[in-house]
């Protein structure tokens, strides 16, 4: 049976080539033969981890501080020896979750055909695939070659320049920093007459409700009231410190100058290209929140050329997007010819200032797509139920112009 300390070498060893093969595999960059390779590593390092998880454990002592003149040198060996196997298991799985987001890239960039039907990236299990690019883009193909594949992100961050180095330090400091505190709801404790005895209640109220003019409905107008607490989110944007360490590493490396905006983009185009479902399954981005509560200052770097731009502009639009999706639920039936993407744009349009030219620019889809997508909209008759009056007026244009087109469509709309 292998001992412990083999199995590790080992693991380093496979590591260590998984680095110099996946190398020369972009200097000939085919979608195909990548996932290929992507399959067959990470089949055989989820193999190595349930293995060397089980003999190491998670967490463990790690090699005391205090008194280090009265140190035994017997359980100073068991410690370092321990704290080696740490790094090992550390290691394996950060090369794991990046050839994980190269797989999840692939899959959210090429449809793979296999005769007449659809796969998966991580279902190709031979060269006999065709692939087709799609019309939009999430994730970033161009960092592929940047991802940690061999698990050495210090390793490999030294032998970059220090501007990629700075650029990575920036990255993983916006990715890890806390999301600005945003109060969800108010818990009120209130006293109110009933039938001329007093009574106390406890009631919950969105934080931007008219308290006053709430608690009169529900008790009339003799009551007063005071703050129990306020419920309040927080946390960070991506909660997985190997996803963090690979994007930091990946997009520091591709363009040291513009690496935090593009990541903070493509973020953006993944809550917006997306549903619900989409991102409990593509994991482009492993451990990153399914829908925003508060506000991240990385979302923030795309929207700088604004003139317009306030803080919090990109967090905002998130927010709404995630609101109006909850609304959507059961009502996609009158949408059966959009496709999410294309909503994205669709939403994005209405909440923003922007018109459909930049929509399309800011989201990397087609804008010919987009237009008749919002034409399709307009017919479900969504803008003024998803909307303000506002934002309805946007879509007046898209209406249709002559007048048995709009009796139509106000049977359509009932």
């Amino acid at each position: 049976m292998t001992t412990t300390e083999e199995l590790v070498a080992q693991v380093n060893k496979i590591l260590d080539d998984i680095g110099i093969d996946l190398g020369e595999l972009f200097q000939d960059f085919d979608p195909v033969r990548l996932a290929l390779t992507l399959n067959r590593n990470l089949s055989l390092l989820e193999e190595f981890e349930e293995e060397l998880e089980r003999r190491v454990g998670e967490g463990g002592p790690s090699v005391p501080i205090r008194d280090r003149k009265n140190r035994d040198p017997h359980l100073q060996w068991l410690y370092r020896k321990r704290h080696y196997r740490t790094l090992a298991l550390e290691r394996l799985r950060s090369a794991i979750t990046a050839h994980k987001i190269a797989l999840a890239i692939l899959d959210a960039n090429y449809t793979f055909k296999k005769g007449g039907s659809e796969i998966r990236a991580t279902d190709v299990k031979d060269e006999k695939v065709k692939i087709i690019r799609k019309p939009y883009s999430i994730g970033r193909v161009e960092i592929l070659p940047h991802l940690a594949y061999s698990g050495d992100v210090l390793k490999l961050l030294a032998r970059e320049s220090l501007s990629v180095r700075d650029a990575f330090k920036e990255i993983k400091s916006r990715l890890r920093e806390q999301g600005m505190v945003k109060t969800r709801s108010i818990r009120l404790e209130v006293e109110y007459f009933e039938n001329n005895r007093l009574k106390k209640a406890h009631v919950s109220l969105p934080a931007d409700a008219d308290i006053e003019a709430e608690l009169r409905k529900q008790f009339g107008r003799r009551f007063r009231w005071r703050v129990l607490s306020l419920v309040k989110t927080r946390g960070v944007l991506i909660n997985n410190h190997y996803t963090v360490d690979n994007l930091a590493l990946a997009y520091a490396s591709f363009n040291p100058e513009k690496g935090p905006e593009l990541l903070g983009l493509d973020i953006f185009r993944y809550y917006f290209l997306t549903s619900p479902a989409d991102r409990e399954t593509l994991g482009v981005f492993p451990g990153i929140k399914g829908c925003l509560d508060c506000h991240y200052s990385i979302l923030d770097l795309p929207f700088r050329w604004d003139p317009n731009f306030k803080t919090g502009q990109g967090s905002f639009y998130v927010i709404r997007k995630c609101e109006m999706e909850e609304q959507l639920v059961g009502r996609k039936k009158d949408l059966s010819g959009v496709p999410n993407y294309l909503l994205g744009g669709v939403l994005l349009y209405g909440i923003s200032h922007y018109d459909e030219k930049k929509v399309a620019e800011i989201l990397g889809i087609p804008e010919d797509e987009l237009l008749e997508a919002m034409r399709k909209f307009v017919i479900s008759g969504l803008s003024s139920v998803l909307f303000t009056k506002e934002e309805a007026k946007k879509f007046e244009k898209f209406m249709p112009k002559s007048d048995k087109a709009k009796q139509f469509l106000a049977l359509l709309q009932g």
